[in-house]
């Protein structure tokens, strides 16, 4: 799970036409690789980072007890094998093995994963993602500072061995272990601390590729082969170079002349390229959504929020604005986030269409809003990444909201994900026009962002009835899996209802794969791992 920023752009720019474009000239086994990223990422930290590019980068550059394979299934990956769990679900020993190394030749331990996890929950890091980690043995009392990190569920019984003992089952624990967790090398840390991970030179690698020439606000680096890693034998790139392109237009451009070989795609581009070969397109495990200030009286105000969701057409958003394959949100949960455990119905279509576009309605529930705040007008602010996709949904919810919420000034600040990020988790803002992705097939992901106990609840809506509906749902041990699966859609229907967050759209992903290029493979849950990629 993690903060993030998808950078597709929208329908309002000219079409290049892309089909057979790309290089045709034959590439050589050891030629490199060149792929574009959608934004700066903020860390190469991996028990801090929050942003959907630093983990894109992490991701390709280290690796965790477990992986995905080419198919997106989570196999063994530092860790000698995929193990069952012991005591009731609630504890994990995993054996690392004995040719895992880091860049340097150094062997990976059982220390370094727990180095990495004690510093995520750590309330010294500020991770934003440190709930990730909330099923751990004394999570909760390190993470208020009631206990020391050395106190939490992670213990190396050797050099190899590491143990991880929850505090109640957590079956999605595989995912997790395979996508968003990873070792950070002891003594670095040790050197560096806080700062470790703010360069490529202050951070190091145990993955398939070293991270090179990374700076902390480059907007290039590349990817090494890195010699020591594991399974190096079966990694064919040996060299992949990453520029940052926030344009579609200019990625499309780019692809077109081959000056790169993968890249994303947004708006008329995938209309026009609906028949091409290297087009893909896939539905995210992502969800777009407004957050609310719920520390600002106009904001904090239930009918405001609700009048905010009423004045969005979200097909026409889908349709009209981004035309990348994105969805109209029904709820806060994407379509494909988990299947009923009787009935095997997707979590979404359960619970079904709970928003709509209804104007008058917000222009009705915005008049008793001004009544109860005891104002006529007044003026908010949102904030939003400063691609083309976020900004031009930022103008159409001002378009909206001024028309159908007479006395309201709406006026947008575009920033870079980093520093939307910063002020976001700072609580600076009015409107934060926002997004989650999950690494794994649990709706309780996306509720929890909403959760008054959450370090991921930016808003700060602390809902008593919505809170003890997390609570419950995050109590494993008492509930089983259908009673907690029909909390999850009773907690979803009510955040939702309430505003608690204005869920907007799924997103879509979009890349196009130059026809040289095999292996680079894009699930719900995943993008493509450059260790599987090779020149055909």
């Amino acid at each position: 799970m993690h903060k993030q920023m998808m950078g597709l752009g929208i329908g309002l720019l000219a079409v290049i036409g892309l089909a057979g474009c790309g290089t045709s000239e034959a590439k050589s086994h050891d030629a490199t690789l060149n792929v574009t990223l959608v934004g700066n990422p903020a860390t190469a930290n991996p028990a801090i980072s929050g942003d959907v590019n630093s983990s894109s980068m992490i991701s390709q550059t280290e690796e965790g007890l477990y992986t995905l394979n080419k198919k997106g299934k989570v196999v063994a990956g530092v860790a000698e094998k995929v193990v069952k769990p012991t005591k009731n679900g609630t504890v994990y020993t995993f054996k690392i093995k004995q040719n895992a190394k880091w860049q340097n030749g150094d062997p990976v331990t059982a220390q370094d994963f727990v180095t990495s996890f004690e510093w995520q929950v750590n309330p010294k890091s500020k991770s934003q993602v440190a709930n990730k980690l909330k099923y751990l043995k004394n999570y909760s009392a390190v993470q208020s500072g009631k206990k020391d990190p050395s106190a939490l569920g992670v213990k190396a019984l050797n050099k190899r061995t590491l143990q991880l003992t929850l505090s109640k089952p957590q079956p999605w624990l595989p995912d997790i272990l395979a996508t968003a967790e990873y070792p950070m090398k002891t003594d670095l840390f040790k050197k560096y601390g806080s700062h470790y991970g703010t360069s490529a030179t202050k951070t190091m690698s145990e993955g398939a590729y070293k991270l090179v020439g990374w700076s902390g606000n480059s907007d290039s680096w590349t990817y090494v082969k890195n010699p020591h890693y594991w399974n190096a034998k079966n990694v064919q790139i040996p060299k992949v170079s990453v520029q940052v392109v926030k344009t579609p237009s200019t990625a499309a451009n780019l692809f077109k002349s081959g000056k790169v070989q993968e890249t994303y795609l947004s708006g008329q581009y995938i209309k026009q390229n609906a028949n091409n070969s290297q087009l893909t397109t896939t539905l995210n495990s992502s969800m777009r959504f407004l957050e609310f200030n719920d520390k600002r009286s106009v904001t904090h105000n239930t009918k405001v929020r609700q009048a905010f969701s009423y004045i969005v057409n979200r097909k026409q958003v889908t349709d009209k604005v981004l035309q990348d394959g994105s969805q109209p949100a029904k709820s806060l949960i994407p379509y494909g986030d988990g299947n009923d455990p009787k009935t095997g119905e997707d979590f979404s279509k359960e619970v079904g269409n709970l928003v709509s576009y209804n104007p008058k309605k917000a222009t009705a529930l915005w008049k008793q809003a001004k009544k109860e705040l005891g104002i006529k007008k007044t003026s908010l602010e949102i904030l939003t990444a400063d691609t083309d996709e976020q900004q031009h949904v930022a103008q159409y919810l001002q378009q909206q909201a001024q028309k159908y919420m007479p006395g309201l000034t709406v006026t947008i600040k575009a920033l870079p994900l980093a520093q939307q990020i910063n002020k976001g988790s700072e609580g600076n803002y009015d409107i934060d026009l926002d997004g989650w992705t999950t690494d794994w097939r649990d709706p309780a992901d996306f509720l929890q962002m909403a959760d008054g106990t959450s370090s991921v609840n930016f808003t700060k809506w602390d809902n008593a009835h919505y809170t003890n509906l997390m609570k419950e749902i995050d109590d494993t041990s008492k509930y089983t899996t259908q009673q907690r699966w029909d909390l999850m859609k009773q907690a979803d229907t009510y955040v939702t209802q309430q505003a608690g967050l204005v869920p907007l759209y799924q997103q879509a992903k979009a890349h196009l794969v130059s026809k040289q290029v095999g292996g680079l493979k894009y699930t719900m849950m995943s993008d493509a791992q450059y260790k599987y990629a090779y020149w055909k």
